[in-house]
């Protein structure tokens, strides 16, 4: 690899093309949007009034003129201008066409899926005044959706950088629609079936139009996340924007989920057997949503964990802290509830309804976070602490001690103002213990919090990083080879998909591909592109963060260990 020579240094001129697209882009995706709401307006106006557009609303009428005639001829005419532009390799490759074309997308995607949605579900109800509205938009942005779609997959125009992003942002906004719609749907129908057993009477639509309602979003959530998960692959990507994605939407949202549903379940059972302050109808209101919050939520985190968890030790060691943060302010939540309602049973020395009403709640919170808890953070260190992931659970523990310790402080300074305030408020109304138990609860939670994770954090500074244990393997001559290295670059320009494939095996490193200009790896033809068995010989016994492995003309392999603090500049490769 060669250094860079003053000669081939950025153009000067490198930084105004660089303005000049992102200006371009920016007017584009405006005049785009502005002549796409313009044609809804008059589509709308169209099919409310037949011809008769100008009935009503003249000045509606002139602005959505304005806009589909103005703006859209300008928007067709400066595309046809950037359209033109785009056979250069330099103008596909610029991050702001692939900006633009992802913000399209999913500014369409999200506007014509719900306008078609709210449109489907408003009609199973009976109730769709304004039907014309929601089909123009959903048509016309459905059509400026499948414009970009058919840009983005163009093979020899379509962006090459953020080629990802529309399906990550499809996949996720499919996941949020379908899971909420499936427990809205749930929940509908545990609550029909409650009034059933409670005899309470329905009042309003019949108990299945709601359920339809809802099973119509939770459909088109499906269809979406199908579309871009599962057919456009999107399953496959390893690039940082999808492991974020599916760290956390998929693992952490999923796991707020469940534990939310779980812990009002729980309370709503609590109240039922402890607490009849309120009718049964009223108790019994929450629990249908709760269960099917908690067992969508369930499905949701568990899936996500499991992919997660294939993917790499990085990733399996991220989803289990989020994870692990989420059912640790949970419990935390329920011990600061449990002080708080203590100290308010010490104060009346009897138990009032509300204070045994506030008892239940942190009961539950500490039941159902406490024991998940425990479960996550155990399998975080049933091997010990890996080289790969030990930051990463360093970093966890930082965060967690530092947001405990700013949360201790602001209840603490709650708690000297109510004491002062008691002490200068001459009428002395209210007790002081009356005043101070919530912030008190809150600062007990919080430092028992980040007093048990700075003792983590002092034994895992003093901790030295042990090596993952890898299975023996039955071959020959196979080498022993570690998980000692965090992530592999690969300059590569054959098809480096199956030496990714045995790198990730071997060491569960992530991988990062960095392709060649010069065209300086394997020569078409000559059949010179390595074995995966040689590349994971070469990497056996090699212990670095970064690694850096360069594929030569000749098939030769060197690997060479990098620096704390290299920058990885490189391309991540889906999992093809």
């Amino acid at each position: 690899m060669s250094t860079v020579r003053p000669d081939t240094a950025p153009p000067p001129h490198a930084a105004l093309t660089t303005v000049r697209r992102l200006i371009l882009f920016l007017l584009l995706f405006s005049l785009v949007l502005i002549g796409t709401s313009g044609l809804s307006g008059l589509l709308g106006r169209l099919l409310s009034s037949g011809t008769s557009l100008a009935e009503r609303d003249v000045g509606g009428l002139a602005r959505s003129l304005a806009f589909a005639l103005v703006g859209g001829t300008l928007a067709a005419i400066l595309w046809w201008l950037v359209w033109r532009r785009l056979r250069e390799s330099g103008e596909r490759a610029a991050l702001s066409w692939g900006l633009y074309v992802s913000g399209v997308y999913v500014v369409a995607l999200i506007t014509f899926t719900t306008a078609l949605l709210g449109l489907a579900s408003s009609a199973i109800g009976g109730d769709s005044p304004q039907w014309y509205s929601g089909a123009a938009a959903g048509l016309v942005w459905a059509l400026v959706w499948a414009w970009h779609r058919w840009m983005w997959l163009h093979p020899a125009k379509g962006p090459s950088r953020l080629a990802g992003v529309p399906l990550v942002v499809g996949s996720v906004f499919g996941l949020l629609i379908g899971a909420g719609g499936a427990a809205t749907a749930l929940g509908n129908l545990f609550d029909a079936g409650l009034q059933g057993i409670a005899g309470t009477p329905s009042l309003g639509n019949p108990w299945w139009v709601p359920v339809l309602q809802s099973l119509v979003w939770a459909a088109g959530g499906a269809v979406l996340w199908w579309w871009h998960w599962i057919r456009g692959r999107g399953l496959h990507l390893t690039t940082g924007l999808a492991n974020v994605a599916l760290a956390v939407a998929g693992v952490l949202g999923g796991c707020i989920l469940a534990l939310s549903g779980a812990v009002a379940a729980l309370f709503v059972l609590l109240r039922l057997g402890f607490d009849r302050s309120s009718p049964l109808p009223q108790l019994l209101e929450p629990l249908g949503p709760a269960v099917a919050a908690a067992a969508v939520g369930c499905a949701v985190w568990r899936y996500h964990a499991a992919l997660a968890g294939r993917r790499s030790g990085a990733m399996r060691q991220a989803s289990r802290l989020l994870a692990a943060g989420a059912a640790l302010v949970a419990a935390a939540s329920g011990i600061g509830v449990v002080v708080n309602a203590a100290l308010g049973l010490a104060e009346t020395t009897l138990a009032g309804t509300g204070t045994r009403t506030l008892l239940l709640g942190g009961i539950t919170a500490l039941a159902v976070g406490g024991p998940v808890w425990w479960q996550v953070w155990g399998l975080l260190h049933q091997r010990g602490p890996q080289r790969s992931g030990q930051r990463g659970q360093r970093i966890y523990l930082v965060v967690v001690f530092g947001l405990s310790a700013v949360v201790a402080l602001i209840a603490l300074l709650v708690v000297g103002y109510q004491a002062f305030e008691h002490l200068l408020d001459a009428s002395g109304r209210g007790s002081l213990l009356g005043r101070v138990r919530a912030p008190l609860g809150l600062l007990t939670a919080t430092g028992l919090v980040a007093a048990y994770h700075y003792g983590v954090w002092r034994r895992e500074r003093t901790a030295p990083a042990q090596p993952e244990p890898v299975p023996p393997s039955g071959a020959p001559g196979e080498p022993d080879l570690r998980r000692g290295i965090g992530e592999v670059i690969l300059v590569a320009d054959s098809d480096p998909v199956p030496l990714c494939r045995a790198i990730r095996e071997a060491s569960g490193a992530d991988v990062t591909v960095w392709e060649r200009a010069d065209g300086g790896a394997a020569v078409p033809g000559t059949g010179t592109a390595p074995d995966p068995g040689d590349l994971v010989r070469a990497l056996n016994g090699v212990s670095c963060e970064r690694v850096l492995v360069v594929i030569g003309r000749d098939g030769r392999i060197d690997v060479i260990p990098l620096a704390d603090g290299a920058a990885s500049l490189g391309r991540p490769l889906s999992d093809q």
